[in-house]
């Protein structure tokens, strides 16, 4: 399964991490990443200084934050190797897999046991098949040779842990069949827990401690730092991971993933359109007529689609309860008892069906609780609460359910992008605030107001949630209904057309906003005879009236900015880091393969074994000379052939061949152990920390590589680049339509999307990047400009030597001149940031290229005593 792009960014990090804190130490590995500008932007207020765990100072221990929908649970499975290869150092791992209660233990493990499941799959590409996996009842069935020669992962739940839980004691219980494990163990061994007779207990607990878990935690919130320092020391973890939707600040959150980021990818389903009921009664009837609704617009889907409504009934001693609201879905609303399952810790209706099953009928579900254990279902598209939402506990466990968007892509029909929820409260504002509060809690800590709608003809009082954009116009036109209109509408319903009924038996035809030409040819074509030249005049009529309303990407101006681009071997070629890379002829075999005693080197005496990477120093301290490894003595399979082989697949890039790579390889090794005089043995002992100084050399010749590339075809006096529209970037109404949006007070009037479309400026939200947006704003030759989104699929973005240049605005002059300005604060923008520097130097050149039509500029809050206003006003000429 490939992963997302949030999901890849968010595993780069933690690998980061994990290598970093092999030669620096968790605490500095942590503090290092978490400073970085942008990584310090993204985590915000998560950001914290590290904490160690008390009896564990040594152990990496992260959090990763992914809001509710964002996949957790096969990054967890993906970290296992990333954590392998970085930290845990052995070929097949013990792995100990923590998850929040026993029915969500159940599924995980029964996940990671199938083959065919995704989870599966990502632990089976990376140990070639040498997977077993157990839940923690089953303890006693793994044996030494199941933890020597596979990766082995054992599922449980934190409470298990907890020596007053009776799975717990069985976990720390001495076990006679477990004997196999501490068969060459000392029988003084100081680490490990005795029997009163004053032998090793033979306990899960204690084999955890000998070999170390990685412990990946699932949601488990406060799971590690909740044991006392005495359990911590019992498992004796080598490193902890824990992926939460609302992590605890003395978790060490190392990454934060926003909801835009899933909504980007098409994972969830945004906003959530929200309609306040003054009683139970209407809100269970409101989310009928929805999931109706919704259920007509699926069939319109390429993709079977059932939706399916959550109910959360009331527990027993109050009011609806689960077996009230099932009777009043019969007798009242007339649905089958077929369609409805209800799913509570007593009744487990839905225990064997598939939902997403064809033959399934299910479409209406009824829970108090029991959805946090873990039940799930993309189909799932309206929350309809029967009480109160403040005093409802569960309520952020249900509405996750209706978050994930059916097979992870966006819809065709508009309605089957949203959630939907019916709430039971007297107003709008009440509904609206406790729904955000939920929201928050399920780690839409800054999207929450924006992910909520109001359903048509609801309204907020206070204004706070309501759509802060001016009401849209709207063209209505009523015709007798004919088949080919209704078609026509059904054709021309993803563009913002509608139909409703009218007495009489005529019919309404309602389009918001604009009327595309495409549209209005299909529905002219589609009226009756004598209702075309009426229908046209009055549509002209319409278009006429709205058109100073409308911004220029309503109205449909172009607005194109041209890429860079350039001539090699007699073609012109976008000019795409990647692309350029194509056309360069390199290989690595041209560069040395040796490392030298500054880049690796290795060291041992009686109780240490020590390794220099970089000038820093890693240390391997052994507890007891009987468990040590000699570093000396030949091992069989032990030779430079087998840990080339092995080195190679560790290194494996896509556009180096292996044969290639595997040459490179053999001559570092070969270097190491003729040259340096280096043993296999103490080689073999140190393989992940040399895959590791390795692929860094490799990373830095790629650089340098992708540089020289960089600069002969596109920098070089002799380079053939140059500005083709071709190859341009077309901004277009819309385009941000899935980025937060800017929310404050100032109300641009030149922005190219309208004023209520500007999306969100990084840093605080009067910060000096919205001051320099104001300035651009004011400018008199400024016809319009637009917020360029950094990493936008859609963005403007100019080539650097190993990745994209997003400069923050681009403008367009009355002059039909273009404007791209990037803004860079004081700590950015100085002459030694290399970053900056290379920035500057490709817009320079997309300037010069341009032959006076187009300017480029890197403002700041001042230079020389000249404000971002003389700056930008002395570059136009003015």
């Amino acid at each position: 399964m490939k992963l997302k792009a949030y999901q890849a960014d968010t595993l780069a990090t933690l690998r980061r991490f994990l290598e970093e804190a092999r030669v620096a130490g968790p605490r500095n590995a942590y503090e290092a990443i978490t400073s970085e500008p942008e990584q310090a932007r993204r985590l915000g207020r998560y950001r914290g200084e590290y904490k160690a765990l008390e009896a564990l100072p040594d152990a990496p221990y992260v959090c990763l934050r992914l809001p509710t929908g964002g996949g957790k649970t096969v990054l967890g499975a993906h970290a296992i190797g990333i954590a392998r290869d970085t930290w845990v150092e052995k070929d097949y791992p013990l792995v100990l897999w923590l998850v929040p209660s026993n029915t969500i233990r159940l599924q995980t493990a029964e996940a990671l046991k199938n083959p065919r499941h995704p989870y599966r799959q990502a632990l089976d590409e990376v140990f070639e098949g040498r997977v077993r996996v157990f839940d923690i009842a089953d303890f006693t069935q793994v044996r030494p040779h199941d933890i020597r020669d596979n990766l082995c992962v054992v599922v449980g739940t934190i409470q298990t842990l907890r020596v007053n839980n009776t799975e717990g004691r069985k976990v720390y219980a001495h076990h006679e069949d477990m004997e196999p494990h501490f068969s060459g163990v000392s029988a003084h061994a100081p680490e490990l827990e005795r029997q009163e007779g004053g032998g090793v207990r033979y306990s899960f607990a204690n084999l955890l401690h000998m070999h170390r878990p990685l412990m990946i935690v699932d949601e488990a919130h406060n799971a590690v730092t909740g044991l006392s320092r005495e359990m911590q020391a019992r498992v004796n973890p080598c490193a902890i991971i824990e992926f939460t939707a609302t992590p605890r600040f003395n978790s060490n959150i190392l990454h934060s993933v926003t909801a835009q980021e899933l909504r980007d990818e098409e994972m969830i389903k945004l906003p959530i359109v929200l309609a306040e009921h003054q009683d139970w009664q209407g809100a269970v009837n409101g989310a009928i007529a929805t999931r109706a609704k919704l259920a007509e617009a699926a069939k319109d889907e390429a993709d079977y689609i059932r939706p399916i409504v959550l109910f959360q009934a009331q527990p027993k001693d109050q009011e609806v309860t689960v077996e009230r609201l099932k009777q009043h879905l019969i007798d009242v609303e007339q649905i089958p008892e077929g369609r409805i399952a209800v799913a509570t810790g007593e009744q487990r209706e839905l225990d064997g069906i598939d939902l997403f099953d064809q033959k399934t009928k299910i479409e209406y579900v009824i829970t108090v609780e029991a959805l946090k254990e873990g039940w799930d279902c993309s189909f799932a598209y309206v929350f309809c609460s029967v009480s109160r939402i403040q005093s409802a506990t569960a309520v952020e466990q249900l509405l996750g359910r209706v978050l994930r968007m059916p097979y992870a892509k966006r819809r065709r029909i508009a309605d089957l992008n949203k959630a939907y929820a019916h709430i039971s409260e007297p107003t709008f504002s009440a509904a609206a605030n406790a729904l955000v509060d939920k929201l928050v809690s399920m780690g839409f800590q800054d999207e929450a107001p924006e992910m909520i709608e109001a359903a048509q003809g609801h309204f907020d009082e206070t204004g706070l949630f309501a759509p802060r954009e001016r009401p849209k116009p709207t063209f209505r036109y009523s015709v007798t209904p004919s088949p080919a209109l209704y078609a026509a509408v059904r054709d021309a319903t993803v563009q913002g057309v509608a139909v409703n009924e009218l007495p009489e038996g005529k019919v309404e035809i309602v389009v918001t906003g604009p009327i595309a030409a495409e549209v209005e040819t299909i529905l002219t074509e589609a009226m009756p005879e004598p209702e075309r030249q009426r229908f046209a005049e009055a549509a002209r009529a319409y278009q006429a009236e709205i058109l100073p309303m409308l911004s220029p990407a309503e109205r449909g101006e172009a607005f194109t900015v041209p890429g860079l681009v350039s001539e090699i071997q007699g073609e012109l070629v976008f000019a795409a880091p990647e692309t350029l890379m194509e056309f360069h002829d390199w290989s690595l075999l041209n560069h040395p393969a040796k490392l030298d005693e500054a880049a690796f080197s290795i060291r041992d005496n009686a109780q240490t074994f020590e390794i220099d990477v970089d000038g820093r120093c890693v240390i391997y301290s052994f507890a007891q000379e009987d468990r040590q490894l000699s570093l000396d003595i030949a091992v069989e399979g032990w030779t430079p052939e087998n840990l080339s082989i092995w080195l190679e697949r560790q290194l494996r890039q896509p556009d180096i061949h292996p044969f290639e790579l595997l040459r490179w390889v053999r001559d570092a090794v070969g270097h190491l152990t003729n040259a340096r005089k280096i043993s296999v043995a103490s080689l073999m002992r140190a393989k992940f920390i040399l895959a590791s100084a390795l692929k860094t050399r490799i990373a830095a010749i790629r650089r340098i590589e992708q540089e020289t590339a960089y600069r002969r075809y596109l920098i070089a006096p002799e380079a053939k680049a140059c500005m083709s529209l071709e190859n341009g970037f077309a901004f277009r109404n819309g385009m941000f339509a899935d980025q937060r949006r800017y929310r404050g007070a100032w109300r641009p009037t030149k922005h190219f999307l309208g004023p209520d479309h500007v999306p969100a400026f990084d840093g605080a939200e009067q910060g000096e990047e919205f001051q320099c947006a104001q300035v651009l704003d004011s400018l008199p030759s400024v016809r319009y400009w637009i917020r360029n989104v950094a990493k936008h699929p859609d963005a403007f973005w100019l080539p650097l030597a190993s990745g994209k240049f997003y400069p923050d605005f681009v403008a367009l002059l009355n002059d039909g001149r273009l404007f791209v300005i990037e803004y860079k604060g004081a700590h950015l923008a100085g002459e030694g940031n290399e970053e900056t520097n290379e920035k500057r130097t490709v817009g320079q050149l997309w300037d010069r290229l341009s032959d006076g039509k187009g300017l480029f500029l890197m403002v700041e809050k001042s230079i020389h005593g000249r404000d971002m206003r003389t700056q930008m006003m002395g570059k136009l000429g003015i």
